[in-house]
């Protein structure tokens, strides 16, 4: 039954990419099957077997460590902020953001970032049939965040169609940055979230591929990656901490005003209509998380929070998968979890739009054009990714 129900939330994905497309005669099947396969045996390889549990102990091992590394400089600095026995969310989530930035700007500084970006990049352009640049755009955003991404490509911002700025964008919007999954995975199992990192990066394209089809002629097919300002070691330093805790602090100050807003509007359809509002989207996205895989009696709660994701962030999400948690089978768990690890959301139009402006004023009012779009697509690539998880659970 769950291979039925997977089959037809492929179909209804294809679909509705598909409805969406602006060039349909320029699809390219062989590519996106190969890629969909690709999926199911990364998906597989990492959820059911003893070489993926490795992997993934191993992935999360070390952001464990990292984070204990991070703590130690949190406790210097607040030690004693929280009371006894009790889990502060910003001390202990997004805080250590601050280290993780400073070494990825390490790791940048030294170029092995770069390297290790474009080599993927030209590897997964292979499998793709999309260019270069679309392909080091994808790796990149996962690496570097999906604002930051677009500082290293700006020499080639200016001359990009429409076309081919929305896959880069969509990119930048379906996967997650490193520098935060480590808050992620305190919030919900690792081996999900690295599987969401791995496959969204193949669903991006996919999705792309339907909804956005083109061919990148081969004098146009280059990359062209932005050398950063040359900085001492510690400037750098200097530069990637304060940048660590600016990312802490936004995504802090957006939580309290998400969180704070729902919780009014909750109390007022409450008040008024005996529901309450997230109720309310768990009953419109009930179908969705359905043709995921979910089981229908759980569907409504899970609707909720897919919901909740789409019109917040996924931090907010994630607050609310883990009070509600043990009401779920282990299995819808996981294909919700997966849903949840992508920047898929209404604020990342305005993130996206906002820094590609800030490079390119012209191309920047481009993408707040097809912003909706943008999110359209990206939504669906985290429904393609659940579906393909629900088919290895």
């Amino acid at each position: 039954m769950k291979y039925i129900i997977a089959i037809i939330g492929l179909l209804v994905v294809f679909g509705l990419a598909y409805v969406a497309s602006n060039n349909r005669k320029n699809i390219k099947f062989k590519p996106i099957i190969l890629m969909v396969i690709i999926q199911v045996l990364l998906a597989s390889l990492l959820l059911n077997t003893k070489f993926g549990l490795v992997v993934i102990k191993g992935f999360a091992n070390v952001f464990s460590k990292l984070l204990e590394y991070a703590g130690s400089g949190v406790s210097f600095v607040f030690g004693g902020l929280a009371n006894k026995g009790e889990m502060s969310f910003f001390l202990n989530v997004l805080l250590p953001i601050v280290f993780i930035s400073v070494l990825i700007g390490i790791f940048q500084y030294f170029k092995i970032l770069p390297f290790v970006m474009k080599g993927i990049g030209l590897l997964l352009s292979k499998i793709n049939g999309m260019g270069k640049l679309e392909s080091y755009n994808a790796v990149a955003s996962a690496m570097v965040g999906q604002s930051e991404v677009f500082i290293t490509v700006k020499k080639q911002l200016g001359l990009l169609p429409a076309h081919r700025l929305y896959t880069l964008c969509a990119s930048a919007m379906s996967t997650v940055s490193m520098s935060i999954v480590g808050a992620y995975m305190t919030m919900i199992e690792p081996r999900y979230v690295v599987t969401a990192l791995v496959i969204n990066l193949f669903g991006g394209f996919i999705i792309s591929s339907i909804i956005n089809p083109y061919t990148v002629p081969a004098d146009e097919d280059i990359l062209i990656i932005q050398d950063v300002e040359k900085q001492s070691f510690f400037e750098m330093l200097g530069e990637y901490i304060i940048d660590g805790f600016k990312v802490a602090i936004i995504v802090g100050a957006m939580l309290i005003g998400f969180v704070a807003l729902m919780a009014a509007i909750d109390n007022v359809f409450q008040l008024i209509f005996g529901i309450s509002f997230q109720e309310i989207l768990g009953y419109i996205f009930a179908p969705v998380a359905f043709i995921m895989g979910v089981p229908f009696s759980e569907a409504v709660h899970a609707g909720g929070i897919m919901a909740t994701k789409l019109v917040t962030n996924e931090f907010v999400a994630m607050m609310d998968l883990a009070k509600i948690h043990a009401s779920f089978s282990s299995r819808t768990l996981g294909i919700i979890s997966v849903f949840l690890v992508s920047f898929a959301n209404f604020s990342s139009i305005g993130i996206i739009a906002g820094a590609v402006k800030s490079l390119n004023e012209k191309k920047g009012n481009t993408v707040a054009k097809f912003g909706l779009k943008l999110l359209y697509g990206a939504t669906l690539v985290s429904v393609l990714s659940s579906v393909i998880v629900s088919i290895v659970l």
